[in-house]
């Protein structure tokens, strides 16, 4: 099953010709999460093929322009496509303050209900979930309150043998207690071990994503041992103290992040426009964590 995050925009506050504002879209087993909305964003959906209906889930990390321009326009389009599912946006509440009088203004015929969820920039806390995952934010470190958030799989069942299915003669209440862990006995009384019986499920894939946001090591408990990691990169150490001035973090200070959190993998964006060259904050960020990457405008990183 798919558990895979497209990015949509991968640059700082400045868009370029190559990279729009920061958005991402993750796909847990073709259900579609929107995470960021910035300017571009339903262009960029259009581009990478993602379907404007799947998406019923957006989750804005904080009120800055370059996360949050693209929202009106996307809901916009959404009412002249015909919607009628609600949407759910997961934000500061003073978000529902600023957009709610554009929707009245704008585009006050729509066939949907745009559904406010405020977010605690506090402390984490469970935002949504499903039969299939669990979304946590988490609070972090920038010049307004900000969150991050953790998308993680819930356990599957496990798989039935087919052979033990022929063996056993196991009708349908059968294989619903053993996926349970409720003890199986044969037609003579004998219990039949597990191992002979299922196989095990894969183990629940995790993403993180942390925006905006100076060097933040409160947030580690929370994506510890996380599969696939983006935080975010503006600035390389160089530009060290402006990084700390804006709240933002440099390459090496998220890689300290991800190797503190055990991360499997770190991919990096929010670069700042000032970098023609981007591979100093690779190779920044490899000095300390090898498993680093940069993010591009298309991009789609898969966790297997």
């Amino acid at each position: 099953m798919t558990f895979s995050v497209t990015i949509l925009g991968s640059n700082s506050a400045l868009p370029t010709t190559k990279r729009y504002p920061t958005a991402q879209v993750l796909n847990v087993s073709e259900r579609f999460f929107l995470i960021d909305c910035g300017e571009g964003t339903q262009l960029q959906l259009r581009s990478n093929k993602i379907k404007f209906s799947r998406i019923n889930n957006i989750f804005i990390s904080h009120l800055h322009g370059d996360h949050v321009f693209g929202l009106i326009g996307l809901i916009s389009t959404f009412g002249l496509l015909g919607r009628t599912n609600d949407l759910h946006i997961y934000a500061h509440s003073d978000l529902e303050t600023l957009l709610q009088p554009q929707i009245d203004y704008f585009c006050n015929d729509l066939g949907f209900k745009p559904v406010y969820h405020h977010l605690n920039t506090k402390e984490p806390e469970t935002i949504f979930e499903d039969k299939s995952v669990t979304v946590t934010s988490f609070p972090l470190k920038h010049r307004v309150p900000t969150c991050g958030f953790l998308f993680r799989e819930k356990q599957k069942e496990p798989n039935i043998r087919k052979e033990a299915i022929t063996k056993y003669s196991l009708g349908i209440a059968d294989i619903v207690k053993i996926k349970r862990g409720e003890p199986f006995f044969d037609s003579n009384g004998q219990q039949i071990y597990a191992g002979e019986l299922i196989l095990p499920p894969p183990p629940p894939r995790s993403y993180a994503f942390c925006s905006d946001t100076g060097y933040n090591p409160a947030m580690i408990p929370v994506i510890k041992n996380v599969d696939l990691l983006y935080h975010e990169a503006t600035f390389a150490e160089e530009h060290k103290e402006l990084a700390k001035k804006t709240t933002h973090s440099t390459a090496r200070q998220a890689a300290e992040i991800a190797k503190e959190a055990n991360a499997g993998k770190l991919i990096l964006g929010h670069f700042s426009s000032r970098y023609d060259d981007l591979s100093v904050i690779e190779n920044e960020a490899r000095e300390i964590f090898p498993e680093t990457y940069l993010v591009n405008d298309g991009d789609v990183w898969e966790v297997k």
